[in-house]
């Protein structure tokens, strides 16, 4: 295969993943690493992705890059799905009386996966910042559904501001399931705007038990704006489990790692 011909199928790859590593890209052209990275320098020249730490992820997706909640919604959406399933579990088989649920698209496809479900005893409590969760929520009797107030961001319809995080920072829910744009060995959980870092930080310093919902496509990769540490977390839940520095510094933070679909 041509260098040339190999570099436009990179390019696919990187655009239909959303994040890419070496490794794999290396395994699916047999070639070597070296080669790849030649490969992925020469397209970040082209402006056609941009190099991140072990891989790369497209150009556009810079440290300020956030993709609108319908865009995200639609991206890796059965990936999500299995991402909510697994977590639909943790909150069974915890017992949880209460948890917190952040603005996202993963957080939207749990609150999808907790709709209709037969549930014993007293009412799930479903604490959420995100216009469209309450929404979907609001109608299920077996929920007692609690919307924070705040000012609604539109490009992500959540609640955002000191009053948001305030309110999260009066509560003590036995679960928070938090989504983020970036998971990265070093620099943790970040998202681009420094308002939803804010509510997000607030989750986690509030809950019994941190959840992360993270899809493949956020490891190794580095918003603006950090939320929350590894060691902050007690557990994150993916449909592809990380490898490289990300697996090892999740370990190092005492983190469970759930892959979705796996027993």
């Amino acid at each position: 295969m041509f260098a040339e011909e190999r570099q436009r199928l990179v390019a696919d790859r990187v655009a239909e993943a959303g994040r890419v590593s070496v490794t794999e890209l290396a395994e699916r052209f047999s070639v070597t690493t070296e080669t790849v990275r030649r490969d992925l320098a020469a397209l970040e020249s082209a402006g056609v992705l941009r190099r991140v730490h072990g891989g790369a992820v497209p150009a556009e997706r810079g440290a300020t890059a956030e993709a609108s909640l319908l865009e995200r919604q639609i991206q890796n959406l059965l990936e999500k799905r299995a991402i909510a399933d697994a977590a639909a579990d943790l909150i069974e088989s915890s017992r949880a009386g209460s948890i917190l649920l952040d603005a996202g698209s993963s957080t939207e496809a749990l609150a999808e996966r907790l709709m209709g479900a037969p549930l014993d005893g007293q009412a799930l409590v479903v604490v959420t910042n995100a216009l469209p969760i309450a929404d979907k929520l609001a109608a299920d009797a077996n929920l007692n559904v609690q919307l924070l107030g705040g000012r609604v961001r539109p490009l992500t319809r959540a609640a955002v501001g000191p009053a948001t995080v305030d309110a999260v920072e009066r509560l003590r829910p036995d679960l928070a399931f938090v989504g983020t744009n970036g998971l990265h060995a070093q620099f943790g959980l970040s998202t681009p705007d420094a308002e939803e870092a804010a509510v997000k930080a607030a989750f986690v310093r509030c809950a019994r038990r941190v959840v992360a919902l993270v899809d493949h496509t956020k490891f190794g990769v580095e918003t603006l704006v950090q939320f929350a540490r590894l060691d902050q977390l007690d557990t994150i839940v993916t449909d592809r489990a990380p490898e490289g520095d990300v697996a090892d510094a999740l370990a190092e933070a005492g983190v469970d790692v759930i892959e979705a679909g796996k027993p």
